[in-house]
């Protein structure tokens, strides 16, 4: 199908795509890598009256440390997060992450923080700012404000993130010699929607794992937080009896169906997920499985 008739703005600056933004009788949207929101568009399926592309704004590429985060700009691309050493030095789980975001030809094109904004359930990155406690800065004409990933994913295709708002950047903590990470993800083929997957962060602490966050994703509308699987792991050195008992919690998880993977087969990837996760995290490097 073809696109509907629509508007197109390129905005040169931050200011004036929030002006744009804050024009409330105009049905907007922000088009940045645009590969969630070109593909709705030509189905129909996303039918705004203006496209705000924000994609030569100077400044919102900016990737850095500052005060022991990783800064990740608005239109930071899924290849730089892939490739750049900062990342793999600052936030390992980001890294692993990276190369399992569909193909390379999209990694070119699609930024992080899009990836964010439209929160596809089997997206890698959402889960990744959930298990690393991202706070995620949104700017409107009144301001700015900073969300905490818990907050941020409020349902199917659904986040903090107001109309008249833009996410301008997302800080994560910079790994130190104590910190642990695991990925793993199930797809049919490379480069597919995730039928379950995990994202997982730690901190080691003897031979004990503490402020362990894992995040599923690919299993229900939003990254879901396993907090009771996480306690049990941080309660003692991590075993093949206390790994199983964190399986066991999650149980209480909800988990969608749907014709690519059925509820009970979604359940079966998570809890061989967090086996693999578990193991991967009491290993001093980050670690991604398959």
């Amino acid at each position: 199908m073809k696109l509907a008739e629509i508007d197109y703005v390129r905005a040169e600056t931050v200011a004036q795509a929030l002006a744009l933004l804050a024009e409330t009788d105009v049905d907007s949207k922000v088009l940045a890598g645009g590969q969630s929101l070109m593909p709705l568009l030509a189905m129909r399926l996303a039918g705004p009256q203006r496209l705000i592309d924000i994609g030569r704004i100077a400044g919102l590429d900016r990737l850095e440390v500052v005060g022991g985060r990783l800064v990740i700009g608005g239109l930071v691309r899924h290849h730089r997060i892939a490739t750049d050493p900062l990342v793999a030095h600052a936030v390992p789980l980001l890294a692993a992450a990276a190369p399992h975001v569909a193909h390379p030809a999209i990694r070119n094109r699609g930024t992080f923080a899009g990836s964010l904004v439209h929160a596809d359930p089997a997206a890698e990155f959402p889960a990744c700012a959930l298990a690393l406690g991202a706070e995620i800065t949104l700017a409107s004409t009144a301001g700015t404000r900073t969300v905490v990933a818990d907050d941020f994913f409020e349902g199917l295709y659904q986040t903090a993130v107001g109309p008249d708002e833009l996410l301008i950047e997302v800080s994560v903590p910079v790994a130190t010699e104590a910190s642990r990470f695991a990925f793993v993800e199930f797809a049919r083929r490379s480069g597919d929607y995730a039928l379950a997957g995990l994202a997982a962060a730690a901190r080691a602490e003897g031979d004990r794992l503490a402020n362990i966050r894992l995040a599923f994703f690919g299993i229900g509308d939003t990254p879901v937080p396993a907090p009771e699987a996480a306690t049990i792991l941080s309660s003692g050195p991590i075993d093949d009896s206390l790994i199983e008992q964190a399986v066991a919690s999650l149980a209480s998880l909800e988990v969608r169906d749907s014709a690519a993977a059925s509820e009970k087969y979604r359940r079966h990837l998570a809890g061989v997920a967090l086996r693999r996760a578990a193991a991967a995290l009491v290993r001093p490097e980050a670690a991604t499985c398959r």
